[in-house]
C-alpha cells in the first residue's frame, strides 16, 4: 500500500523532530534538554513537537510501541507447533543476529544517555511492564485460559524478565564499549542459557496447534 505524500511528510516530520531531540540529549543529557530547545533546533513549532511526542521520554524510546508489542506479536505470529517458548527464542536470536535496537542495541553515547537519566530508566521499566502486560493477553487468548487462571501471566512474567534480563546484558557491555558483532557473540551463548532454564517449565505451553 503506497503511503500518501501527506502521511510520508508527518512520517518525516516526526523523524527528523526524534533524531534532532536524541542528538541533543546525547550531547547534554535528557534532563537538561526542553521542548523548546528541542523545537528550536528542529525548527518546528513547540506545539508541533508535543503533538507528535505528548511524553519528553518518548521522543528518546521512540520505538516505544514497537517495542511494547514485540513479545505478543511474536507469539501471535508464531507457527503450528511452535510454543510461545520457541518463538521468542528464535526471534530474539534472530535480532541478535541483525543488532536489533528493539533488543537494546544502540550504540554507546545511547546506551549512556539511557544509564544517566532517571526519567528514562523509569519510563524503561515502564515500558517492559507494558510489554509483560500485552504478552499476558496473547497468552490467554491463545490457551483460551479462563477469567482467574493465573497462568498466562506467570509465564508472561518469566518470559518477559527473561527478556529483560537480555536487554541490560546488551547495555551494560555496549557500555563497556563492546562492538555489536562482540556483544551479539557474548549475548547469543547467554540467550541459550536464559532460554533453556525456561524450558523445564514452558517447552509445551501455548504451542500453536491451528494456523493462524
Amino acid at each position: 500500500m503506497t503511503v500518501g505524500l501527506r502521511e510520508l511528510k508527518k512520517q518525516q516530520t516526526r523523524q527528523a523532530i526524534s533524531d534532532t531531540a536524541t542528538r541533543l540529549f546525547m550531547e547534554h543529557g535528557f534532563e537538561s534538554v526542553t521542548i523548546a530547545q528541542i523545537a528550536t533546533a528542529a525548527q518546528v513549532a513547540k506545539m508541533t513537537v508535543t503533538n507528535y511526542f505528548p511524553r519528553k521520554e518518548d521522543l528518546a524510546l521512540d520505538y516505544h510501541e514497537t517495542f511494547t508489542a514485540s513479545l505478543a506479536r511474536t507469539v501471535a505470529t508464531r507457527s503450528v507447533g511452535e510454543s510461545a517458548l520457541a518463538a521468542l527464542r528464535r526471534e530474539f536470536l534472530a535480532g541478535v543476529a541483525r543488532h536489533d535496537a528493539v533488543i537494546g542495541f544502540s550504540g554507546p553515547g545511547f546506551a549512556r544517555m539511557l544509564a544517566d537519566s532517571p526519567t528514562l530508566t523509569a519510563r524503561l521499566r515502564e515500558l517492559h511492564d507494558l510489554r509483560e502486560d500485552a504478552l499476558a493477553q496473547v497468552l490467554a487468548a491463545h490457551t483460551a485460559a479462563t477469567p482467574g487462571d493465573l497462568t498466562p501471566r506467570a509465564a508472561a512474567a518469566l518470559l518477559t524478565a527473561a527478556h529483560r534480563t537480555l536487554f541490560q546484558q546488551i547495555m551494560d557491555l555496549t557500555l563497556e564499549d563492546k562492538d555489536n558483532q562482540e556483544i551479539a557473540a557474548i549475548v547469543a551463548d547467554t540467550a541459550h542459557q536464559v532460554f533453556d532454564l525456561l524450558e523445564p517449565a514452558l517447552t509445551d505451553y501455548a504451542v500453536r496447534t491451528q494456523p493462524s
